[in-house]
């Protein structure tokens, strides 16, 4: 599976600690139901907050990818997120295209509720990120070609999913 993600839970709540980090099946796209956050095309996982700790870099080896990437956080006020996304663009001068989700808040549902329920106490998971597929479609995430991935976790008991929606 293919790394897509990692969030600090703090960013999405305040009260929350450790991190999110997201996989989704890329082998044969459209063949591994991984806009389905039970279908098993998809992963998500909570770590604890030890796991927020840099690692040591070694002192030989491979210690640095060829090419990474980083973002940067914007408080925006609005209703909504697609209003705040709007309301960035407009402010910023950029086109709403460099805006790649949010980290808490509601989800912007590009079709219905899809809030899956945990798969250990059944209850409905808490909203943490959503993420846009991104504005280069060499690097982009596909989440069927203008989607959104949406990343959930239990706050009692720390499972984790992810489903995207077009």
């Amino acid at each position: 599976m293919q790394f897509l993600a990692q969030i600090c839970l703090a960013d999405a709540d305040p009260g929350g600690a450790g991190l999110l980090s997201v996989f989704m099946c890329q082998n044969e796209p459209g063949l591994c139901d991984e806009w389905d956050a039970t279908g098993g095309g998809n992963r998500a996982f909570v770590f604890g907050s030890d796991a927020t700790r840099a690692a040591l870099v070694p002192d030989e080896g491979v210690t640095m990818l060829d090419e990474t990437s980083a973002i940067g956080f914007a408080q925006i006020e609005g209703d909504d997120y697609l209003g705040a996304r709007d309301r960035w663009a407009g402010e910023s001068g950029r086109s709403v295209l460099d805006v790649l989700g949010q980290v808490g808040g509601r989800p912007a549902w590009l079709q219905n509720d899809e809030t899956p329920d945990c798969g250990v106490c059944g209850q409905p998971m808490s909203f943490v990120v959503q993420l846009e597929e991104g504005h280069d479609y060499r690097t982009s995430a596909n989440f069927g070609g203008g989607g959104c991935g949406y990343g959930f976790c239990c706050r009692s008991c720390g499972d984790a999913a992810f489903l995207w929606q077009r």
